[in-house]
């Protein structure tokens, strides 16, 4: 018995050995079990910004005075005390603007570029020159 152990692992070893086996090529053809790659996706291409603007999420009021009471709301709704109608909207998509005139940082009457030419006011900070990345 111990003979017949000692073939089979020199079969074994010789088996190992040869080129032949070395050569040998595994391929893996399974589509629904390997995933491949999705190319990249192309960069988007920006179109260029228009400056000056109001961003997503500025407030434009009608009035400099409606302006005033949503600053008023504002601390009113962190208080929990009653707020008070205002006509100001807030802005959905980047919007280009005129700057008509500056009362201090936070109030700047402004006028929407075509096709809406209504005019009105913002706490936005608006520098004269676009911010670098914007």
């Amino acid at each position: 018995m111990l003979a017949y152990q000692f073939r089979r692992i020199g079969l074994i070893a010789i088996a190992a050995l040869s080129p032949s086996a070395l050569a040998q090529h595994v391929v893996l053809d399974a589509p629904g079990l390997v995933q491949s790659k999705k190319p990249p996706l192309p960069p988007v291409a920006r179109a260029p910004a228009v400056w000056p603007r109001l961003d997503p999420g500025a407030v434009l009021c009608r009035t400099e005075y409606d302006l005033d009471r949503h600053a008023a709301n504002m601390t009113a709704r962190v208080a929990g005390r009653e707020t008070q109608a205002t006509d100001c909207q807030i802005i959905g998509q980047p919007t280009a603007i005129q700057i008509i005139s500056r009362q201090g940082i936070g109030r700047t009457q402004v006028k929407l570029s075509p096709p809406g030419t209504e005019t009105g006011w913002t706490d936005a900070w608006l520098p004269d020159k676009a911010p670098p990345g914007r």
